[in-house]
């Protein structure tokens, strides 16, 4: 830069600048060179197909349901293989008649072994779609109208606590290893996936698993929800029912340390 005589009070006069690109401009370039190679990479891994409809990107679930069905076969396959090994196990052994009745009480205990008797079933159940709040009672929240793990839970101890012969969640008879668990509004129980409404259904003495129910701490809790919101709750007697035998497998699975 130099002096100049012509400028007022000797001011230093700025060379002209470039031309600078506007940041808009520049971040409008960016954004359709993006769209561009996305464009281009949509087209590459198409290659003339529907990905939207591709088997590699099907939704969750579709997987969901896909193992549970696979679930399904391998429990019926593996109840007809458990009930050739039984017919098998009642040929001639050489076992003695005391034995034999230790091996089917404890098969009794264990839940793999029919049971029948008197009984009752607890049927529980989301509230209806439309639930609004009852008289006295705060507007509800989406988790006051749908059955939690703990509902579910609630019923089944206090189903043992009231003496319980055996018990039947759904379709599957429980044993001591069963695990009944919640995935949002989802019951898991031995690899099957269940939707409301949940049927628990016991065989025991119907005045002491009634007994049983009503003194539960965590059902009374419940109770409050049933009459706030709606949500369902049915207990249905049975002169005699049959829960069916534990048919999956039995063997105990633990977590092993990495090697």
């Amino acid at each position: 830069m130099s002096n100049s005589a012509d400028s007022p009070g000797g001011v230093l006069e700025q060379p002209p600048r470039r031309p600078r690109a506007r940041p808009v401009r520049l971040l409008s370039a960016a954004a359709f060179a993006l769209a561009g190679l996305i464009f281009v990479t949509s087209f590459n891994t198409a290659k003339g197909t529907n990905i939207r409809t591709d088997a590699s990107l099907l939704k969750l679930s579709d997987l969901i349901k896909q193992r549970d069905h696979k679930n399904k076969e391998l429990g019926d396959t593996t109840a007809t293989l458990r009930g050739e090994v039984d017919a098998l196990a009642q040929r001639d052994d050489g076992s003695t008649k005391a034995q034999d009745q230790l091996l089917n009480a404890l098969k009794d205990a264990s839940g793999t072994a029919p049971v029948s008797g008197k009984g009752l079933s607890v049927t529980l159940n989301d509230a209806p779609p439309n639930a609004t709040a009852a008289p006295g009672y705060p507007a509800p929240q989406a988790n006051d109208l749908v059955i939690h793990q703990q509902d579910l839970q609630a019923v089944v101890n206090a189903l043992w606590q009231g003496g319980a012969q055996g018990i039947q969640v759904m379709d599957q008879r429980l044993i001591a290893t069963s695990a009944v668990r919640c995935v949002g509004n989802t019951l898991i129980l031995q690899g099957r996936v269940y939707s409301p409404p949940y049927k628990i259904t016991a065989v025991g003495d119907t005045g002491k698993l009634r007994g049983a129910l009503g003194a539960s701490k965590a059902i009374q809790n419940y109770q409050l929800y049933v009459k706030a919101y709606g949500l369902g709750w049915k207990v249905d007697e049975h002169r005699t029912m049959t829960l069916a035998a534990y048919s999956g497998t039995v063997d105990l699975h633990y977590a092993k340390p990495v090697q």
